[in-house]
């Protein structure tokens, strides 16, 4: 049976991911800071559906943290088939005030943690000549809205030039790129989303469904939603200044509340 090793996989879009390879009939490496929730969510995934689960509490924004998980995705003895990098880390404050230290810890979540853990699994993948990466990126990537959004384009792009150096060694690697979509993300980073209208939000399962439908088609990166796709298709062509000033109208609307949060189960 194949493994799947999952990062942020308590809630949101990674533990869509997870129960979507659980029913997949996946084995799962499930990642998270919450060891309490791993393994009652390990518990579950066990009796649903009779498959191996391991839990793997770890903090990627730690040296050790993110050591640990590097160790397993390179363990040739126990090998990892699909990668997903899911953990996310929210900061609410803007950059000119807010804490620095907030801005360092989600740049470690959202770019060193993905690409050492992308590092530590694709040569094994190589090797055996299968594998897949899901980098989760976000729309948020393609218009401006500070750390966050520079950090997400960094994820997308590294996906691409990724794929196009693992051409022909049958490794897949894909950057979801979703919008807002229902996940504790928001909560838990105590951001106010009410002025966000309905026809702008994904479920999570609806965008998990995307990633592997647009896996199958070979494509590197994956737009959920044909509201997202014609979204990213404006930024992609209208001036800097227009993107920048929608980035500025977004960032308003998350960022109500002053305190600076972080969601490191979600993207």
């Amino acid at each position: 049976m194949s493994t799947a090793l999952v990062t942020g996989a308590t809630a949101g879009i990674g533990n869509a991911f997870v129960r979507r390879l659980a029913r997949d009939r996946y084995d799962l490496v499930l990642v998270s800071r919450d060891a309490e929730r791993l393994e009652k969510l390990a518990a579950e995934l066990r009796a649903a559906y009779g498959i191996e689960v391991e839990v793997l509490p770890a903090d990627l924004v730690t040296d050790q943290g993110c050591a640990t998980v590097e160790a397993r995705l390179a363990d040739g003895a126990r090998p990892v088939d699909v990668l997903v990098n899911n953990a996310g880390f929210g900061v609410t404050r803007r950059f000119v005030t807010g804490d620095i230290e907030d801005e360092d810890r989600m740049l470690r979540v959202l770019v060193r943690a993905v690409l050492r853990l992308t590092r530590a699994a694709v040569p094994g993948m190589v090797e055996r000549r299968h594998g897949t990466v899901v980098n989760v990126s976000s729309v948020a990537g393609f218009v401006p809205q500070g750390t966050y959004s520079a950090a997400k384009a960094w994820v997308t792009t590294f996906t691409q030039g990724l794929a196009a150096e693992l051409s022909g060694t049958d490794v897949r690697v894909v950057a979801l790129c979703p919008g807002f979509t229902h996940t504790e993300f928001h909560e838990r980073a105590e951001m106010d989303m009410e002025s966000i209208p309905d026809w702008l939000w994904l479920q999570a399962d609806d965008v998990v469904d995307a990633t592997f439908a647009d896996l199958a088609r070979g494509r590197v990166v994956c737009v959920p939603g044909l509201q997202y796709k014609v979204i990213v298709a404006l930024a992609r062509h209208l001036p800097t200044v227009a993107v920048t000033a929608v980035g500025r109208r977004v960032r308003a609307a998350r960022n109500r509340s002053p305190k600076p949060a972080s969601a490191p189960d979600t993207p």
